[in-house]
């Protein structure tokens, strides 16, 4: 199954579940070799392998242990400011994004102004 965003919730964590069950299995790991290995519970691991919710430490954990803690490079890769952003910003990097909300522009809760209605 290939992961994407019109899949639930529930059903991406099934698929996870599933594939490291098979990278554990790979790695002829028991679930609680795996678990000893980890420093978690071998509850955590079947309810990893279950599509369970868990806590991210356990679950870095367990990928640090089934040597797939480099997924996260693809997930979330580490890329810095380019040159020309570095250059606008005097070698600063972003840290926050503000809100887009500009003074005088009604919000989408805002009532319309409509003609005859200056009261």
């Amino acid at each position: 199954m290939k992961l994407n965003n019109t899949l639930t919730d529930a059903a991406v964590l099934e698929e996870l579940g599933k594939r490291l069950a098979r990278a554990r299995i790979t790695s002829s790991l028991t679930q609680a070799d795996l678990a000893n290995r980890a420093a978690v519970g071998k509850r955590t691991v079947e309810r990893i392998e279950a599509g369970e919710s868990v806590q991210l430490v356990s679950l870095i954990r367990v990928l640090r242990v089934l040597d797939l803690l480099g997924v996260f490079d693809t997930i979330a890769p580490d890329e810095g400011p380019g040159p020309m952003e570095l250059l606008e910003r005097g070698g600063e990097t972003r840290r926050r994004v503000s809100s887009s909300r500009k003074t005088g522009v009604p919000g989408p809760t805002a009532t319309p102004w409509v003609w005859g209605d200056e009261r």
